[in-house]
């Protein structure tokens, strides 16, 4: 296949294939004159790219899945990750339920409804916990 044909199968375009090659996660086969050419089962692996990035996985983390005998995910690793997924869900629908209250709210200022107050309290707790958990930034000198 070649590299338009990819693209159009997959949703992704050319010069997103072109950094996934260039980075190592997939690989081309050959040429067809200035076109890369593919081995149809890269389709698979751009779909575990996606299904990784979708999970939260970066492209390091995705390429140290795949060795030259195909693709060995860490079950440890998936199984963190979906323990991550399920804190932000829960996370999420509290705020969705939040947002859903205040909405529908009869207080006449929002900062006067307890529910939406322990939103903003929410909200506050998770950013500063983000803040921390935050590595520090490198400085770009040295």
């Amino acid at each position: 296949m070649d590299i338009g044909e990819v693209a159009k199968a997959s949703g992704l375009a050319p010069s997103t294939l072109r950094y996934y090659e260039e980075i190592g996660l997939i690989q081309s086969s050959g040429r067809k004159g200035l076109r890369r050419l593919f081995q149809p089962k890269v389709l698979q692996e751009l779909a575990l790219i996606s299904l990784g990035r979708k999970a939260g996985f970066s492209l390091d983390d995705i390429r140290g899945m795949f060795t030259p005998r195909g693709p060995e995910i860490d079950r440890g690793q998936l199984l963190e990750k979906a323990n991550e997924l399920e804190n932000k869900i829960a996370e999420l629908s509290a705020i969705r339920d939040g947002l859903r209250h205040a909405a529908a709210c009869k207080a006449a200022n929002h900062l006067e409804c307890p529910s939406f107050l322990r939103l903003l309290r929410i909200a506050g707790k998770n950013r500063n916990r983000a803040t921390l958990s935050k590595p520090p930034a490198k400085s770009s000198r040295s």
